[in-house]
Parts: C-alpha cells; structure tokens; sequence
C-alpha cells in the first residue's frame, strides 16, 4: 500500500535525487569536453526564465529534470574527443554510484543509507538508457547509438552537421527571442485588460 512515507520517497526521489543525478550526468560532458580545449561551455538548470547565470552555469526558474550541456567549439576535434564526449555522462554517472556504493559496502553512510540507495538506483538507470544503443523518443540517437555507430562504423549519427551538442551561442540566442517573445504576450495581455476595463467602465 502506498503510504505517507512511500510519499515523501517519491517527492526525495523527484525534486532532489533525479534533479542532482541529471546535473552530474550532465558534467560528464563538461569534463571530457575540457580536455579537448572546450570553448564557451554552458550547463543550464532547469527550463524557462534566467534567475542568474554565473561564469558557466546557467540557472533558469522552472527548476526539475531538465538540465543540458553546449558549447560553441572545441580546439581538439576528430573521431577520439567525438566519442569521449558523448561517453562522459555514462562514465561519470558509473563513476559516481560505484563510490558511494563503495561507501555502502564499507558502512560509511549507513544514517542515511535508503536515500544512497536510491541515488545509486538512479545513477545507474541513466547509465541503462545512456549505454544500450537505441532512438529516444524523440527520434534521436542516444549516447550509446552514437558512440555505438561511430565506433563500428566510423561515422556519426546525431545527423546534423553540427555537433549533437548545442552551440552556446544559439541557445542564448533561442533564449533571447524566447524571452522577447513572453514579453511580447505579457503586453498584449496589458492591453487586453485595459480595453476590457474601458468596455466595461
């Protein structure tokens, strides 16, 4: 039966573990990346407005599941820094639940051992959908399907000219026209009112 506790392990689960899990996999491709003489990197957290962006994290109001990496180029480019990159979130994501695992194995977080559990849980069920080669549901190629073909057959897979990766540039600039346009309904909204007040009046 689902109870108060099964509750607030769900709500633990959605607004803490996954949110932290999605940034971490998402940094996998912000440390392979620097390797490779990444230029402009952008990690955004969250979706909708700006709060504040600092250095290159961008933190947005609609805070959740939804996180993402881009960049504008790399000073090293080839085949190698192509699959490592989309590698990195598997890596780290694998990296990170076997060290806590690690400290679950040896009793160091035992006071808090369900919510690790669970974090390990989730780790490891982004690395299942990140590692097996399939099409998301979007149509795209996930990491795996891309690493995957570019190791066998020595070509990509994300079908754009343009890394699968945003440039940072665009998505600022995407950004910018987003929020021009939400202003633009704010004042059509204003003036709605208004009119209706003088109709009504």
């Amino acid at each position: 039966m689902f109870g108060l506790a099964d509750l607030l392990s769900l709500v633990i689960s959605a607004f803490i573990i996954l949110p932290v899990v999605i940034f971490i996999r998402e940094t996998g491709y912000l440390l392979v990346s620097a390797i490779f003489g990444v230029k402009n990197p952008r990690l955004t957290i969250g979706s909708g407005p700006r709060i504040v962006k600092i250095w290159m994290f961008d933190i947005r109001k609609y805070y959740h599941l939804y996180s993402w990496y881009s960049y504008d180029d790399l000073r090293s480019k080839g085949k190698i820094a192509y699959t490592l990159i989309y590698a990195g979130p598997i890596l780290i994501n694998i990296a990170v639940a076997l060290a806590i695992n690690v400290m679950l194995a040896n009793g160091l977080l035992e006071e808090y051992r369900t919510f690790w559990d669970r974090f390990v849980f989730y780790a490891f069920y982004y690395v299942l959908f990140d590692i097996v080669p399939m099409k998301t549901a979007n149509g795209k190629p996930n990491n795996g399907l891309i690493i995957y073909e570019m190791l066998r057959y020595g070509r990509r897979t994300d079908y754009n000219e343009e890394p699968f990766i945003p440039s940072t540039s665009e998505v600022e600039e995407q950004y910018q026209e987003e929020m021009e346009h939400i202003e633009e309904l704010k004042e059509q909204q204003k003036e709605e009112v208004a009119k209706q007040k003088e109709n009504g009046g």
